[in-house]
């Protein structure tokens, strides 16, 4: 498996569970509860090892024949050159074959460049696994015999280490490092996995409700950001966050941020506040804006800061036009 397109599976994965728990981005997901455990949070997490540092996870299937999905694909084209490489290595067709996707992040020592572990992808769906294994081999990957497993091992390339696919289950396949592979058939047969986190699974339990979500430490997100001088300074002590979204003919969703005591709770919230407001005086000349501004709501108690949204259809609709809009402006004279 090529460099490119080892980046492509990992990047897309993240981009549907991580990035749309937050946001409206390139592919929009949803979620079904019908693939959560009695225990809560979905059949997935006993793959997960339990010291993963970040979770998410997105219902591919639901959203993406979605009128939100579709309004946006239509409106902001995309590129799927990787996507399409990705299908023609491995036989997977992201949009059409995967049910449901989780994605972990898991520390292992091995971390380079931005990325705080290394991530391990959980995908359900409907899979042909002897054609995927077949693709996979003529491109060069070998297959081995793991604890009654088979692992297809992708070349590694550029040094970085090679990509391993293993089906845990039928219909469900990982994607990551050789290591975590192997780590997920061993927890097939019992083992401390993430489920044994309270402190993860407390976070994931208060997500059920949302169409899609994403929750783990923060100094996982922080701590190769390369922020800005000054910038982490302004963020006071948060040591955990969750985030999650229901997505229709709109978007609703909460970003939460706990801190390590009520004090640091109280200075967040006051930069928030103040950020909402310099936000809003330099978008009160634009309507579209301030209305999404104006959805913003603050909460929050104790050591819990929380920041909801709610994106009725008009309001998606405006700033899909502006969107519009910039990019014919920004656009390159031909």
């Amino acid at each position: 498996m090529t460099t490119k397109t080892r980046y492509f599976v990992v990047g897309s994965m993240l981009t549907l569970a991580i990035g749309l728990g937050v946001g409206l981005v390139a592919y929009s997901v949803g979620f079904s509860t019908s693939a959560f455990t009695r225990e809560g949070g979905p059949a997935e997490l006993q793959f997960v090892p339990a010291n993963a540092s970040l979770i998410a996870y997105a219902d591919v299937h639901d959203v993406m024949a979605s009128d939100l999905r579709q309004k946006v694909r239509s409106a902001f084209p995309l590129k799927e050159d990787g996507q399409h490489e990705f299908q023609n290595q491995t036989g997977i067709n992201i949009e059409t074959d995967i049910d449901h996707v989780l994605v972990a992040i898991v520390p292992t020592g091995e971390e380079t460049g931005r990325m705080p572990g290394s991530p391990i992808v959980l995908a359900r769906g409907q899979f042909d696994q002897v054609k995927i294994e077949a693709l996979m081999r003529e491109h060069g990957a070998q297959v081995e015999d793991y604890k009654g497993a088979r692992l297809v091992v992708g070349d590694a390339a550029d040094g970085k280490p090679s990509l391993s696919l293993a089906f845990l289950e039928p219909g469900l396949v990982a994607v990551g490092s050789h290591a975590l592979i192997r780590g997920a058939v061993d927890l097939k047969s019992g083992g401390s996995s993430i489920a044994a986190n309270d402190e993860m699974m407390g976070l994931i339990r208060d997500l059920e409700s949302g169409h899609a979500w994403a929750a783990g430490r923060f100094d996982a997100l922080t701590s190769r950001a390369n922020l800005p001088d000054g910038v982490a300074q302004q963020i006071p002590g948060i040591t955990l966050f969750s985030a999650s979204a229901n997505i229709d003919s709109g978007i609703r969703g909460t970003f939460r941020a706990e801190s390590r005591d009520e004090a640091s709770a109280t200075s967040l919230r006051d930069v928030v506040r103040g950020f909402l407001a310099l936000a809003r005086m330099q978008t009160s000349a634009r309507p579209e804006l301030a209305s999404m501004l104006e959805s913003l709501q603050l909460g929050g108690t104790g050591k819990t800061v929380a920041l909801s949204f709610d994106l009725p259809p008009a309001m998606l609709d405006a700033l899909v036009s502006l969107g519009q809009h910039r990019q014919g402006t920004l656009a390159p004279q031909q």
